[in-house]
């Protein structure tokens, strides 16, 4: 069996490669834990929430969508690089850190698809809503306005 000795900078790059790595990694795990309670969070705010607020809630999951995909990005051509300067790596810490990772990407599309079905069941009861009041007689335009053409009074003198 023969044994490669490496020198001291060798090492530290090697060193330098396994942290970064591991660095990236950790900020994908968080990132993807954030994701992950934004989405419980919308959970419940698509059954009961303003459109404002569904729509904030939506901005910030394409912001860390967007940041998960940024790291990705970064973390895939670092893993090429992991694995031609750790053949055979000792540490692990990115063993786990990997296997963490596809189980929350696991857990983020299973949250992501049931908040679309969700989406999907709260659109189709708005949809039902505005068929309604549409169908109301009271609450058609202007034109066809029940009390249109009666003469009750529009202002009421409250003070006497």
């Amino acid at each position: 069996m023969e044994t490669t000795v490496i020198n001291e900078v060798e090492l530290a790059q090697r060193i330098a490669v396994l942290n970064r790595f591991k660095n990236l990694l950790n900020q994908q795990r968080d990132r993807f834990r954030n994701y992950i309670a934004v989405l419980e969070k919308q959970q419940y705010i698509i059954s009961d929430c303003t459109a404002e607020e569904l729509l904030a809630h939506v901005e910030l999951e394409e912001q860390i969508v967007t940041d998960i995909f940024a790291i990705q990005k970064v973390i895939d051509p670092l893993e090429e690089m992991y694995n031609k300067v750790m053949p055979f790596p000792s540490d692990d810490d990115v063993p786990r850190l990997k296997q963490a990772l596809e189980e929350l990407k696991t857990q983020a599309v299973t949250q992501s698809s049931y908040n679309k079905n969700l989406l999907s069941e709260r659109l189709t009861e708005i949809r039902h809503e505005i068929t309604a009041l549409k169908n109301n007689p009271l609450l058609v335009n202007s034109r066809n306005f029940v009390y249109r053409n009666s003469s009750s009074a529009v202002l009421v003198d409250m003070e006497g």
